[in-house]
C-alpha cells in the first residue's frame, strides 16, 4: 500500500530502509537440512509409527463385488412391446446407465434393508439402543415399548442412508456389466449384501415391468366398455337406416341390385323371343303367299300330323295317277280318288293355317311379356336411384361403424396382450458373478504403506519447521544497504495526507514502466506516489484500497452463464470471492462510501464515479466488484456505464442472443440497448447511451433524476467517464458527489495519478479513494496465454 505520511519528497537515498531476506539460495537450503538430519530422521520415524498407529485403530473394510449384466436388448416375446426397444448405441448406453441407477433407487434398498434387516444392525445405524433399552428392561422383568410407525421410518431411512454409503456401483466402459460393490466391516455381511442387492434388483425390474403393464390393462380395459358402446350405437344406426331405406340384400349387393340385373336379362331374353315369335310367323305368312308348299316351314316338318298327312297325300296322289292312266275322267274310282286328294289337300292347310295363328299367338304373348318386363324394369330403375341417393348417408353410417369396430377390436387385442405380458418376464438382466466373501481388506491399506506415507509427511513437516524458524531468524537480524536506492514498501494505510507543494529538489527516479508483464507477483508493494511539480490547493486526504488476486475469482464468461437472468459474477471478470469474510479492501471501500455519504450532504441517493487514467477494463473490473461489495452490505445499487466509447460493462451485460434488456424497466436513457437490466445479484446496471458525449452525458443525468425521484436505490455508480475529459464528462462529473481513481499497478502509479488530477481540475476536491489495481498484469498474462478448446 502506498504511505502518506512521510513527506512526499523525502524518499532521498539517505532514508532506505532495511529488508528482510526472503529466501535462502539452494546450498544453503541443503547445509541447514543436513545440519537438522538426525531431528528430521527422528521427526520423520515418528510420523511412520504414528501412521501404523493410526492404520491399526482405524476399522477395517472388506468389500465384495457381484457383477450384474444389463442387456438392454430385452427378450422379444410379444410382437409390441410396451416401450420401444434402444437400437442406437448410444440409446443402449443410456438405458444401462439407467440400470444402474436404478440399482441404488430407494425401492430396491429398502427391499435389501427388510430382507436383510439392516434396521436392527448397529453398522446401519439401527438395533444398538433398542437393544441396550430391551436388555435393561428385560433385568427388571419389563417388556420394551414398541416402536412407533415414525420411529421406524425414521431408522428406516437412517439405514438407507448408510447403505448408500457402502455402495460403489461401477459400468465397465463398452460393455453392459455393472459391477456392484458393497464394503462392510464384515467380509460375509458384504458378500450378502451384494448378492441381496443384485436379487432385489432383478425383483424390482420384473415388478416394475409388470406393473407397467398392469397399468397398461387398466387403463385399456376402462376405455373398453365406452368402444363398446359406441360401436354398438354406430351398429345400431347403422341397421335402423337400412331398415327404414329397404336395404335389404346379402353381404355383397342388395336385392334391389339383384332384382334389377335380374329384370334386365330377362328383358333381353323376352326381346329375343318376341323377334323369334316374329320372324317365324313371318315366315310361314311368306310361305304361305309363295306358290311353294306350304308345309315345307319348319314347323310342318317336325309336326307328326303333317307327315302322317303328307304320307296320305302322297299315296292318295300316286293312286290317282295310277287310276287316271286306266280309267276314265268321269270314271267314279278316279273321281273318288281325286276327291280324296283334294281332302288331303285342305287338312294339309288347315294343319298349316294352325301353326300361323299358334305363331301369331307365340308373337303376341312375347309383345305382352316384353312390355310388362319393360315396366317393371322402369320401377326397379326408380327404386335404384332413390336407393343411390340414400346410400350416400349409409356409407357414412359404415364407415363409422368399421372405425369403431377396428378402434375396438385393437383396444381389446393390445389389452389381452399386456394382460398376458403381466406373467412375462422380458428383462435380459441377469447375474454373471456372485459376491464372494472378500479374503483381503479393500481399506486401510497395507501398513507400509502407511509407514512410508507417515515417514514422508513426518520428514517434510521437520524440513518445514526449521526453513520456517531459519527464515524467521534471518528476518530479524539486519541487512545490509544496498547501493541502489529501492522504493521502500508502503505499510497497509488507509489514510493519505494532504498534498503539499514539493521543495526544490530534484525528481526521483521513476520505475520504467513494463510494456508487458510475464508473470505477476501475488503481492505488489506499491510505491509511494511522488510529487507534484505544480503547486495545487490541499485536498482531503483520501482512503486509499488494493485489490489483489486474494479478493477475487475468476469465471469464464458466458460458459457459466445461466438463462435465469444476468449474473455479474459470470460475465468472465473477476469478482469478489461469494462468502469470503470481510478483509481490508472490504473495510476500506466500506469506509469510502461513508465518505461518500458525507459527501452528499444528506442526499438519500449519493453519486459515486470511479475514473481511470487509460486502462478501462480495469477501471470496469473495479467499478464492478465496489458495486457487488455495495449489495453485499445491503445497499440498493445503480450502476451506469459512463463510459459511452469503450462500453466495457455494457458489452459485458447486453449480449445479443443471450441476455436482452428489460423491457418492463422503467429506467432509461433513450434508448432500446440502454434500458435498466435487473441482475440477480441486486444490482441495476444501465449500458452506455448512443450519440455523442453530450448527450450521452445529458442522458445520464436525466436517469439519474429520474432515479433519485422514484427512490429506489441507495447509491450510484458510474464506471467513468474515460479520460481526457470531455465536455459532456467534465458536466456529468460536476454532477456528481465523490470520486475514486483507479490505479492499475502495471503502469507507474505517481504518473496515473498526476494524470487524473490534471484532468480533474477543480472536481479533484470530491476525490475520496484510490484504488490500486493488482489484478491488470495477471489479467493480460492470462489473456496472452488463454487456449481455446
Amino acid at each position: 500500500m502506498l504511505d502518506y505520511n512521510q513527506p512526499i519528497d523525502g524518499a532521498g537515498p539517505e532514508a532506505s530502509q532495511r529488508t528482510p531476506r526472503a529466501s535462502f539460495n539452494v546450498l544453503e537450503l541443503a547445509n541447514l537440512l543436513w545440519r537438522r538430519k538426525v531431528a528430521i530422521t527422528a521427526a520423520a520415524l515418528l510420523g511412520a509409527t504414528l501412521a501404523v498407529v493410526v492404520g491399526k485403530s482405524v476399522t477395517p473394510r472388506y468389500t465384495a463385488t457381484a457383477q450384474l449384466y444389463v442387456d438392454p436388448r430385452e427378450l422379444q416375446l410379444v410382437d409390441r412391446e410396451l416401450t420401444p426397444r434402444a437400437q442406437d448405441v448410444s440409446g443402449m448406453s443410456m438405458v444401462v446407465e439407467s440400470q444402474a441407477r436404478l440399482i441404488t433407487s430407494n425401492s430396491v434398498l429398502l427391499q435389501v434393508i427388510q430382507k436383510a434387516g439392516l434396521d436392527k444392525d448397529p453398522e446401519f445405524g439401527g438395533g444398538e439402543g433398542t437393544s441396550l433399552m430391551a436388555s435393561l428392561l428385560g433385568l427388571v422383568g419389563l417388556q420394551p415399548r414398541t416402536p412407533s410407525a415414525a420411529e421406524r421410518k425414521e431408522v428406516q431411512l437412517a439405514a438407507l442412508d448408510a447403505l448408500n454409503k457402502h455402495i460403489t456401483i461401477r459400468k465397465t466402459e463398452k460393455s453392459f456389466i455393472v459391477d456392484i460393490e458393497v464394503w462392510s466391516t464384515d467380509p460375509a455381511k458384504a458378500a450378502m449384501l451384494a448378492n441381496t442387492l443384485t436379487n432385489a434388483y432383478l425383483t424390482e425390474s420384473r415388478n416394475s415391468q409388470a406393473s407397467a403393464a398392469r397399468r397398461a390393462t387398466n387403463d385399456l380395459s376402462s376405455r373398453l366398455k365406452e368402444l363398446r358402446d359406441r360401436l354398438r350405437n354406430a351398429e345400431t344406426a347403422l341397421a335402423t337406416y337400412k331398415a327404414q331405406n329397404n336395404f335389404v340384400g346379402t353381404q355383397d349387393a342388395l336385392i334391389s341390385d339383384q332384382q334389377l340385373s335380374a329384370s334386365n336379362q330377362r328383358l333381353s331374353a323376352a326381346r329375343a323371343a318376341t323377334m323369334d315369335a316374329q320372324a317365324r310367323l313371318d315366315q310361314i305368312a311368306a310361305s304361305r303367299r309363295t306358290a311353294a308348299d306350304a308345309g315345307a316351314i319348319p314347323e310342318a316338318l317336325q309336326s307328326p300330323t303333317i307327315a302322317n298327312l303328307r304320307a296320305q297325300y302322297a299315296d292318295a296322289r300316286k293312286k290317282y295317277a295310277e287310276q287316271a292312266g286306266e280309267l276314265g275322267p268321269r270314271h267314279p274310282a278316279l273321281r273318288q280318288t281325286e276327291k280324296q286328294v283334294e281332302d288331303l289337300k285342305r287338312t294339309i292347310n288347315e294343319e298349316i293355317d294352325r301353326f300361323a295363328q299358334s305363331a301369331k299367338n307365340d308373337l303376341t304373348r312375347a309383345r305382352d311379356f316384353e312390355a310388362s318386363l319393360n315396366r317393371a324394369l322402369e320401377a326397379q330403375k326408380r327404386q335404384s336411384v332413390q336407393l343411390s341417393q340414400a346410400a350416400v348417408r349409409l356409407r357414412e353410417l359404415e364407415r363409422e361403424a368399421d372405425a369403431s369396430r377396428d378402434v375396438y377390436q385393437s383396444f381389446l387385442k393390445r389389452s389381452r396382450e399386456t394382460e398376458e405380458q403381466e406373467s412375462l418376464n422380458t428383462s435380459a438382466a441377469r447375474v454373471i458373478g456372485e459376491a464372494t466373501v472378500p479374503q483381503r481388506r479393500s481399506f486401510p491399506p497395507a501398513m507400509s504403506l502407511f509407514a512410508m506415507i507417515g515417514f514422508i509427511f513426518g520428514a517434510i513437516a521437520a524440513s518445514s519447521w526449521f526453513v520456517a524458524a531459519e527464515l524467521l531468524l534471518a528476518a530479524t537480524a539486519p541487512a545490509p544497504t544496498p547501493a541502489r536506492p529501492q522504493r521502500s514498501p508502503a505499510p497497509d494505510a488507509t489514510r493519505v495526507p494532504q498534498r503539499a507543494r514539493p521543495p526544490e529538489a530534484a525528481p526521483p527516479q521513476r520505475a520504467p514502466r513494463a510494456p508487458e508483464v510475464a508473470q505477476a507477483p501475488p503481492e505488489l508493494d506499491a510505491p509511494p506516489l511522488q510529487p507534484s511539480m505544480v503547486e495545487r490547493p490541499l485536498v482531503e486526504k483520501p482512503l486509499i484500497a488494493r485489490l489483489q488476486e486474494a479478493d477475487v475469482i475468476h469465471t469464464l464468461g458466458a460458459i457459466l452463464a445461466t438463462g435465469s437472468g444476468v449474473d455479474l459474477t459470470r460475465l468472465g471478470w473477476p469478482t469478489l470471492r461469494p462468502g469470503f469474510p470481510l478483509t481490508t479492501l472490504l473495510n476500506t471501500w466500506r469506509d469510502m462510501r461513508a465518505v461518500v455519504a458525507r459527501h452528499a450532504g444528506g442526499k438519500t441517493m449519493p453519486v459515486i464515479a470511479l475514473v481511470g487514467a487509460s486502462e478501462t477494463t480495469g477501471r470496469s473490473v473495479t467499478a464492478l466488484n465496489f458495486a457487488l461489495a455495495a449489495a453485499r452490505d445491503g445497499a440498493r445499487v445503480l450502476m451506469i456505464d459512463a463510459d459511452h466509447q469503450a462500453r466495457s460493462l455494457s458489452n459485458r451485460v447486453v449480449r445479443p442472443g443471450k441476455n436482452e434488456p428489460s423491457r418492463l424497466g422503467w429506467l432509461s436513457i433513450g434508448s432500446k440497448d440502454a434500458r435498466e437490466i435487473k441482475t440477480v445479484d441486486g444490482i441495476s446496471v444501465l449500458p452506455a447511451a448512443e450519440g455523442d458525449t453530450v448527450k450521452a452525458a445529458d442522458a445520464i443525468r436525466k436517469a439519474i433524476a429520474q432515479a433519485r425521484s422514484a427512490g429506489g436505490y441507495d447509491l450510484v455508480i458510474l464506471d467513468g467517464p474515460a479520460m481526457p475529459l470531455s465536455a459532456g464528462g467534465r458536466k456529468l462529473l460536476d454532477d456528481t458527489d465523490s470520486l475514486v481513481a483507479v490505479l492499475p499497478t502495471s503502469l507507474d502509479i505517481n504518473d496515473s495519478l498526476e494524470e487524473i488530477l490534471t484532468a480533474l481540475g477543480p472536481a479533484e476536491r470530491k476525490l475520496v479513494g484510490v484504488v490500486l489495481d493488482e489484478l491488470t498484469p495477471a489479467i493480460q498474462t492470462r489473456q496472452r496465454g488463454r487456449q481455446y478448446a
